[in-house]
């Protein structure tokens, strides 16, 4: 994949954004995502690629737009990409922190096609790559990422969605000494704050999203970090619609490079304030955006601020 084209993958991020974040604090999720949905299957259709949604909004009959197996882009290299226009719907309804417009793309057959179902999952940035794994207890890992950042396992967080099934591990966490944060939602905002020391969080654990996992794994390939994922289906149907789209072994432990194999690249705009990028800030005429844009390639980050200006009719 050209290098230009994770430049360019930023207009998409930022135009989903831009569109939805009028929405913060409304109380409407479904016209949130859907202004997501919108602008970025708009700005889309300007971007150099021949792409296929290999993660998207669902299946063809539950998603009018951005759905899985849909066409995007004017045409160019064929590349398959994950996306979640709006990563937090809660979140942007609501006005909380941490909400972001996210996509990935890697070479054809380089993101694991995994269905909307759960997903076991550990993320850490780059210091604990090759320390943490998804077999070892939340005790375990602790105290080989108290080693590795040659800390007391007492100057750790963890982030970790507040779900009644997280319940055991969060009183392990807590009996090993190590403090949390829980989290409603936004995931994805979680694993890539492991890989940033001003925020002050250093591993994630616990059940989410499956989709919001590769997308995950990708932006960690890139910069060096570990995320290794499990699909915690939840029913019969789950696991018959995983193995459709090609996975065999149910329980088996996914490595980052198995989520997000190849040349990688993984752009985001913030939509609300968060640990990791500024939301969208809107002013008389325009509105100001901060966006991350990263390649496993060359692991350059590169954090974009931009100034967007409007006519009459913002046009995204």
């Amino acid at each position: 994949m050209d290098r230009n084209l994770a430049l360019e993958a930023i207009r998409v991020t930022e135009a989903a954004a831009l569109s939805c974040a009028r929405l913060t604090g409304r109380g409407d999720e479904k016209a949130a995502d859907q202004a997501a949905v919108d602008a970025m299957r708009r700005a889309f259709d300007a971007l150099p690629i021949d792409g296929t949604v290999v993660i998207g909004e669902g299946e063809r009959d539950e998603a009018p737009m951005l759905y899985i197996g849909e066409k995007v882009g004017s045409g160019g290299p064929k590349v398959d990409i994950a996306l979640d226009p709006l990563e937090g719907t809660t979140i942007c309804a609501t006005g909380a922190p941490n909400a972001l417009a996210v996509i990935a793309m890697a070479d054809g057959g380089n993101l694991l096609h995994c269905p909307d179902t759960y997903m076991e999952k550990i993320a850490v940035g780059p210091v604990g790559k090759g320390v943490v794994d998804l077999n070892k207890t939340p005790t375990q890992n602790l105290q080989a990422l108290a080693e590795a950042k040659r800390c007391n396992i007492e100057d750790l967080t963890v982030i970790i969605l507040s779900r009644p099934r997280h319940e055991a591990i969060i009183k392990e966490v807590r009996q090993a000494g190590a403090r949390i944060r829980l989290i409603g939602d936004g995931d994805v905002s979680a694993a890539i704050a492991t890989t940033k020391p001003e925020t002050g969080i250093d591993l994630l654990l616990g059940i989410g999203g499956a989709p919001e996992g590769v997308l995950a794994a990708a932006a960690l390939r890139c910069v060096g970090g570990e995320f290794q994922g499990r699909l915690a289906p939840r029913n019969n149907e789950e696991i018959e619609r995983a193995k459709k789209m090609g996975v065999s072994d149910i329980k088996k432990k996914f490595s980052i490079e198995e989520l997000a194999a190849g040349d990688v690249m993984f752009a985001a705009t913030g939509v609300t304030d968060g640990d990791y990028l500024d939301g969208v800030h809107f002013f008389p005429g325009g509105a100001t955006t901060q966006s991350v844009v990263m390649r496993s390639k060359t692991r350059t980050i590169r954090i974009i601020n931009a100034t967007h200006y409007f006519d009459h009719k913002p046009n995204y």
